[in-house]
């Protein structure tokens, strides 16, 4: 299923990557403050250059398990973000969003903005059940975002994985199709 893009928000224009967007992504994906709390260590071109012709080139909903949609997220004509859809293995009906943007945007609300259409792809485009976000509960600005989303803090796991050589703790957040039903995470505004 291929999704009607690119999708549109106020401020922001949410669309596949392409080559030329290598710069824009390296800027941040390379940094290693910005990648401190994400599942992967900072980039390099050669490893951007992969995932463009890899993972990040697929235009399809993620339907099945392991599959994703991921969207640069362009602001005056460069890609300062990116967002994720994740379709997880377990549990079914499940989809997860995640984002990551440069450390020159932050706090004004791009993250969120970004994030509402990936909600309603998800609900509405992909009949998924439940929405979810995992992160490093030292992330507090991640989890602001996902509040701000409507999404419920559901688990607090401690030290649960090993990660980047230390222990950490996980925070899982959700937020269900029939709270996106009756309006959750549908703000207009942008915080």
């Amino acid at each position: 299923m291929i999704p009607d893009l690119p999708l549109r928000t106020e401020r922001l224009l949410l669309r596949p990557l392409v080559p030329a967007d290598r710069e824009d992504l390296l800027a941040y994906r390379s940094d290693r403050e910005t990648c401190r709390y994400v599942p992967f260590p900072p980039m390099d071109l050669v490893e951007i250059d992969r995932r463009m012709a890899g993972m990040w080139a697929t235009r399809d909903l993620p339907e099945m398990a392991g599959e994703n949609l991921t969207l640069g997220v362009e602001h005056e004509g460069r890609i300062i973000g990116d967002v994720i859809l994740m379709r997880p293995a377990e549990p079914a009906g499940t989809v997860e969003i995640g984002y990551i943007f440069s450390p020159e945007v932050r706090g004004r609300g791009f993250a969120t903005e970004a994030c509402r259409p990936l909600l309603a792809l998800a609900f509405d485009e992909l009949g998924a059940h439940r929405v979810m976000g995992r992160l490093d509960a030292r992330n507090t600005a991640s989890a602001r975002v996902l509040e701000r989303l409507g999404l419920r803090l559901e688990a607090h796991f401690v030290e649960d994985e090993w990660f980047k050589g230390e222990w950490t703790s996980t925070l899982v957040y959700a937020l269900l199709d029939r709270e996106w039903r009756d309006g959750a995470g549908r703000s207009s505004s942008v915080p």
